[in-house]
């Protein structure tokens, strides 16, 4: 029996989330605090802090949302199931015996499959959340694309507040200032599936929803296995920018280009490391004599 691609996107679209692709959004929100270098000292000293921080990158989303919308921050916490499968996963993380569960989360096909997962939700958040501000702002897009932006990405804005209020945030390293890959990319799906939402983009919800996740979740994969964090979008973002704001940079736009493109080619960061100077050799040399 043959399927059609309606109704292999249809079926793909219905989807549930809950509990394994939720388990994965928790599994990397919680890793990501594990891994950081003042996560050991805060679990060890203070489990309420750190089961707290959890959740604030985990809900992330939906609690930005709330902000935007002038809800309560604590909405998020009145679906008990998600919060105890949450705590759940903060628990086996920082807690769990001989460190199991990163040891096997340190394994290549198991990090594609979980990553894939999380990017999966990523579509699920937007979608949602354009189809939740749509009840009260039906027609003003600009709501929609900023609510369906904050609960796709929220965890990373969410990030920077938290780091903010323990006294840890610094502006070169800021999502505001300099914006990622999942937040470039999370505003050009919010943006699409607003136009589709209002009917200005012809093609269906599911549709739409298959080709997105599709292709974040294989940018994704590609780029975990070349180990490169420079931004597939940054490409376009030149030749935009040239087209665009005018051509004054052009000689430096177009060195830009011409190492992202090798970046992600050869799947290594462009890092440019200063070249010793002729005084600092002479230096070197006289330490050398002494």
């Amino acid at each position: 029996m043959e399927v059609s691609w309606d109704q292999l996107t249809l079926s793909f679209s219905r989807i549930s989330m809950f509990p394994f692709f939720d388990i994965a959004h928790y599994l990397v929100c919680v890793m990501r605090l594990r891994q950081q270098l003042e996560a050991a000292p805060v679990e060890g000293q203070n489990p309420l802090i750190s089961w707290f921080r959890a959740m604030i990158y985990c809900f992330g989303g939906g609690i930005l949302t709330c902000f935007l919308l002038g809800e309560a921050p604590t909405q998020f916490l009145e679906n008990n199931t998600n919060v105890l499968l949450a705590s759940s996963v903060w628990y086996i993380v920082f807690y769990c015996p001989y460190d199991i569960v990163c040891e096997l989360y340190g394994f290549l096909p198991i990090q594609l499959l979980v990553a894939s997962m999380k990017e999966m939700t990523r579509t699920w958040k937007i979608v949602g959340g354009i189809t939740y501000a749509s009840r009260n702002y039906t027609n003003a897009w600009l709501v929609l694309i900023a609510v369906g932006w904050a609960r796709g990405v929220g965890g990373n804005l969410m990030l920077r507040m938290e780091q903010f209020l323990r006294g840890d945030w610094k502006p070169e390293t800021s999502k505001l200032v300099e914006i990622s890959y999942p937040v470039k990319i999370t505003l050009v799906g919010a943006v699409l599936f607003t136009l589709q939402h209002i009917e200005k983009l012809p093609i269906a919800k599911h549709n739409l929803m298959f080709c997105y996740t599709f292709f974040i979740v294989v940018t994704k994969i590609t780029m975990i296995l070349t180990e490169s964090d420079s931004s597939p979008l940054t490409p376009f973002e030149i030749i935009l920018g040239r087209m665009l704001f005018g051509f004054q940079q052009q000689q430096e736009s177009t060195i830009s280009l011409q190492n992202t493109l090798k970046s992600s080619l050869n799947g290594t960061n462009t890092s440019t490391r200063p070249c010793p100077t002729s005084t600092e050799n002479k230096k070197r040399h006289c330490k050398k004599m002494e």
